[in-house]
């Protein structure tokens, strides 16, 4: 069976945000992104008002792209994990469930030991989360419903509405 088109519903985006705020203040970050591996930023917590959240967003989900690629020509499935370090501040970047993009900005103030024990026990909070929003997206398509407003629109609709 193909995987259903995941829609985010409030009450799991709410419990996201919760799981990212706590991380954001237990790794003493600056900031983390949520993003989904096409390059849509989900939902950001801490000082997000200093970036283009867009950009961020797609240039994260191109290097977790290109790593890939360079994972593959080693042998391997993917690097899980990357760390980027700058002379003021870091990126700890991760993949969640196989498919969504943990980005954790932090500096001085905090380590790499800390952000890495924090975002693990973080990412376990959010696979179960995603896991529940495919359980959901899964459930809706057997019994035939659908969220997306323009689910029920044919192609025949969209011919016969423009001739």
């Amino acid at each position: 069976m193909s995987t259903p088109q995941m829609v985010m519903y409030d009450e799991e985006f709410q419990e996201i945000n919760e799981v990212i705020g706590r991380l954001l203040k237990e790794a003493n970050a600056k900031v983390i992104f949520l993003v989904d591996k096409n390059g849509q930023l989900i939902s950001g917590v801490g000082e997000t008002e200093r970036f283009d959240t867009t950009s961020l967003a797609s240039l994260t989900a191109g290097n977790i792209a290109a790593t890939g690629g360079l994972a593959k020509l080693i042998g391997e499935k993917e690097f899980s994990i990357l760390f980027h370090e700058g002379e003021k501040d870091n990126l700890h970047i991760s993949i969640v469930g196989g498919r969504v993009i943990l980005v954790v900005l932090f500096d001085s103030r905090s380590s790499l030991g800390l952000v890495r024990l924090r975002v693990k026990k973080s990412s376990e909070e959010l696979s179960g989360i995603f896991e529940k929003l495919l359980r959901k997206a899964e459930d809706k398509e057997k019994r035939g419903v659908s969220d997306f407003p323009f689910a029920e629109i044919t192609d025949d609709d969209i011919d016969s509405l423009f001739s």
